[in-house]
């Protein structure tokens, strides 16, 4: 026996054990000597010919075109445009020249008092809408995922903002807000809390009622996407903990968060993107007004180019909001790079 395994385990002219036979099929000449790995990497591979790689690359960007000229066409086309247009000094009117100031509107900017006051507003209502949102979108999301009667018809339900147009939301808004007959003010008036106020151009009140509007209007996109990390998570984690003698709160902070923690912290991004950016719903409900406390950058910056007449000024104003949410976007990437390498 020992003489035979000797053999078996010689040198590179001796025989060969069964599995290196094996591995060495389809192996030219002498490759097939080598071990099992060594006789699966020493297989025959056709070569790779230039032109059919090259024909391979040209089919992929043909696919690709269909998508991609839409892109270029209605979105870098435009940025590009308009960081060009911040440079100048163009106006309305079919008459003016247009001629290439430099960074002067920019410089410009750093002394307007009223678009940084708009860029504070803006500030406020964004983080004022995510947060709220969010934390109402997470309990009504663990609600509609416990096992409750009629659950399907409360997921429905819960979608229907998501279903309307921003302009439809802000004009229902607008009625709910009437001062007259909206019903806020007729169920503050059968409850004998007072006479009701008008919301929408109250100094103080208008902020706070745009946000709400805000926050009911974005909350399902956020519900449905936090409803479909619950979904995901392992049902046997939660019994797991529980038969450990874990409480619900226990069982939410060291199960359901880590599993729907990537989801929260994107949706939350984008809604924080999403919102800063906000038009429709603000225009709708009180056009920036009044006295500006609503004035968002977007109607400021539309102000300025629809109104006034100055595109340039308007184009500077959108390139520095511009610059503002890719920086927060290239902190949020930079946020989820290093969790995914801690992890």
């Amino acid at each position: 026996m020992t003489s035979v395994t000797a053999t078996k385990r010689s040198g590179p002219d001796g025989p060969h054990d069964g599995r290196d036979g094996r591995d060495g099929q389809g192996s030219p000449g002498g490759q097939g000597g080598h071990g099992g790995r060594g006789g699966r990497t020493g297989r025959f591979r056709r070569p790779e010919h230039p032109e059919r790689k090259a024909f391979g690359d040209r089919a992929a960007w043909f696919l690709v075109l269909p998508a991609l000229i839409p892109i270029l066409i209605l979105s870098v086309g435009p940025l590009l445009y308009g960081i060009a247009l911040a440079f100048t000094d163009a106006q309305s009117g079919r008459t003016r020249s247009t001629q290439w100031i430099g960074a002067l509107n920019f410089q410009d900017l750093l002394h307007d008092t009223l678009f940084w006051d708009s860029f504070r507003i803006g500030l406020i209502w964004a983080v004022g809408v995510t947060v709220p949102q969010f934390l109402l979108a997470l309990g009504l999301a663990l609600l509609l995922n416990q096992n409750l009667r009629m659950r399907w018809l409360a997921r429905a339900l819960a979608i229907i903002p998501w279903a309307m147009p921003e302009v439809v939301v802000g004009i229902m808004w607008r009625l709910v807000y009437n001062p007259d007959a909206g019903i806020l003010n007729e169920t503050i008036r059968d409850l004998g809390l007072g006479d009701g106020r008008d919301w929408l151009t109250g100094l103080a009140t208008a902020l706070p009622a745009v946000i709400l509007v805000g926050i009911w209007a974005g909350m399902p996109q956020t519900t449905v996407a936090l409803l479909a990390g619950l979904q995901n998570t392992p049902r046997e984690l939660h019994e797991a903990a529980a038969l450990d003698g874990a409480g619900a709160w226990r069982r939410f902070r060291t199960v359901t968060w880590p599993a729907i923690k990537p989801i929260a912290l994107a949706i939350s991004a984008l809604n924080l993107i999403w919102n800063f950016n906000s038009f429709a719903l603000v225009y709708v409900l009180t056009s920036g007004g009044p006295g500006g406390r609503t004035r968002l950058p977007m109607l400021f910056a539309y102000e300025e180019a629809f109104r006034y007449g100055q595109f340039g000024y308007a184009a500077a104003m959108g390139c520095v909001m511009v610059a503002v949410i890719s920086v927060l976007l290239a902190v949020h990437l930079v946020g989820r790079l290093r969790g995914g390498e801690d992890r």
